[in-house]
């Protein structure tokens, strides 16, 4: 018998990419390859089959597959001296690294490379074909991977602006759409956990406290979960056999814009389509959409929940939730947050709030205050302001009947009336440049930079003026009653003390300054200030009706 002369690497390769038809991907398919390639084994004497390496569902652009790894192992072993592919494609499309394989690599492992539908073979291949077929065709199948790779970030790219969801998978508290892969609908299953992580949140709970608390109940983790529901998910930050709730992973669902009815995607992108790291984007690179999906989280918690991320909100000495102002107490001189103390004198018990940078011999006073005494100043400071709101709504409320013309509102509105001037300022100021630089009291570096403040200051107060403008707009379309939560209002009215859920709802920041003088700064406060211009304008509009009339 003939003693075998070459040991083959019979190496098979295919990726989505590779099949964009049907007689494409079944003349690629891994079984029409394998065949192809044992065929010519088999026609040959000189040919002994070693090993079939398959990469199935890898792309060309690079080499870094487990089976092609293990190929050049054995190789680099001298179990190998000859590699069999269909075509130069198979072997990869990265025109610079394949070159590299076929003129360096496997010439120096004395590898004989074989092409079958290429028609290369190393042993009988001329100069020409080796310097300049070859690379010639590497080009084109690297043109190729790049020409697909653009393709597909284009799609994705439409797909993104146009709302539609195109992960892998669904993110936790919803599933895709039996009817449409590209739109979330809620899972109420875990959509519920998720609405219970928010509101033990709003509660004063800590993220570690949280995870505590769903691993006690026995909730499944979220890649657990999926696990559970059949899916083949895998994630970075697994560190155990059975992954449980961390910290980390609850502040990402309390960080996910997406359970407020808005997609936000490509956060993230891949260097180029050789390379498989991805890179982090900035946040205005991000496609957002709103109104996509249903919403399981309301957006005045999910951003009441942002705020309180942002400061220290310590748990009290149970470990679990943080005390009644956690989050929204601080000095008001040095604008730190405030810490709660409790004094026990005699078997009696005194809470209240004091400064910590005197401890710190920072040079601010204690500010202290006793808890009780600021839950009282701060409830009765509620109730006026919400008393004053409903009154301003039960006199506003018929506004949507009435012919309002909103440019004479606008007119009305000093804030606007300033950003407008301001504009025009910013406008004047910018023009004058010319003038200044033809008479030489400006060079022509001092002409861009003046330029480039100008255009700058304009386009804030631009986007400045857009937002006040939006604001009246918002309640000349919904109406006052129907723009804010009323009957939320109308149910905080009837409250006997104050709770962490009312506090929360209305009020975003506390300051205690010297002699326990307490300052209250509510949500919606841009709102309530047009609400009153509203008023003003209705209230200057009766009066010149009146005085018509005498």
């Amino acid at each position: 018998m003939r003693e075998a002369i070459y040991y083959v690497a019979v190496y098979l390769r295919l990726s989505r990419d590779d099949i964009d038809s049907s007689t494409k991907a079944e003349s690629n398919s891994i079984s029409s390859q394998r065949e192809m390639i044992r065929s010519y084994v088999r026609e040959h004497e000189d040919m002994e089959l070693f090993d079939i390496y398959v990469d199935d569902g890898y792309s060309g652009a690079n080499f870094d597959r487990p089976e092609f790894k293990r190929m050049m192992a054995d190789i680099e072993a001298g179990n190998v001296n000859c590699v069999i592919v269909k075509d130069l494609s198979r072997l990869g499309r990265d025109y610079i690294e394949a070159g590299r394989l076929i003129q360096k690599t496997f010439p120096a492992f004395h590898v004989r490379f074989i092409a079958l539908t290429d028609n290369f073979d190393s042993q009988t291949a001329d100069n020409s074909t080796k310097a300049l077929v070859v690379p010639v065709k590497n080009f084109i199948n690297d043109s190729y991977c790049r020409d697909i790779s653009q393709k597909v970030k284009s799609s994705q790219r439409t797909k993104r602006e146009q709302g539609k969801f195109i992960g892998a998978f669904a993110v936790y508290g919803y599933r895709k759409s039996e009817e449409d892969k590209n739109k979330l609908c809620p899972d109420e299953y875990a959509a519920q956990i998720v609405r219970n992580i928010f509101a033990w949140k709003l509660d004063g709970m800590s993220a570690q406290a949280i995870a505590l608390r769903l691993d006690g109940l026995g909730v499944l983790s979220p890649l657990e979960y999926k696990k559970s529901l059949g899916e083949h998910y895998s994630t970075s930050f697994r560190t155990n056999i059975t992954a449980k709730w961390s910290a980390v992973a609850v502040n990402r669902i309390l960080t996910n814009e997406v359970y407020t009815g808005v997609m936000v995607q490509g956060k993230s992108g891949k260097v180029n389509h050789k390379v498989k790291k991805t890179v982090e984007k900035p946040k205005e690179e991000w496609v957002r959409v709103e109104g996509t999906h249903e919403a399981i989280i309301a957006r005045e918690d999910f951003e009441i929940v942002q705020e309180l991320l942002k400061v220290d909100t310590r748990a009290k000495a149970d470990g679990t939730c943080s005390h009644l102002f956690s989050g929204l107490l601080f000095c008001g001189d040095c604008k730190e947050s405030m810490y709660r103390r409790v004094n026990r004198y005699k078997g009696v018990s005194k809470v209240y709030f004091i400064c910590p940078t005197r401890n710190r011999g920072q040079g601010c006073t204690r500010h202290s205050i006793p808890e009780e005494e600021l839950k009282e100043i701060v409830f009765q400071t509620l109730q006026t302001h919400i008393a004053v709101f409903l009154d301003m709504c039960s006199q506003l409320e018929h506004i949507r009947k009435m012919e309002v013309d909103f440019e004479e509102v606008a007119r009305f509105d000093k804030e606007i009336e300033r950003l407008r001037k301001e504009q025009e300022k910013y406008l004047d100021l910018r023009a004058g440049l010319h003038e200044d630089l033809k008479t030489g009291l400006i060079t022509e570096t001092d002409f861009k930079n003046f330029r480039a403040i100008y255009e700058k200051k304009y386009e804030e107060a631009k986007e400045a003026l857009k937002k006040q403008e939006e604001m009246i707009k918002k309640l000349f379309r919904n109406g006052v009653a129907s723009g804010v939560k009323l009957e939320r209002f109308k149910e905080a009215m009837k409250l006997t003390e104050l709770d962490r859920d009312t506090l929360l709802c209305f009020i975003s920041r506390i300051e205690v300054f010297e002699n326990k003088k307490v300052y209250v700064e509510f949500r919606g406060k841009e709102e309530f200030h047009k609400m009153l211009i509203l008023q003003d304008y209705v209230a200057s509009k009766a009066e010149g009706r009146e005085g018509a009339a005498v």
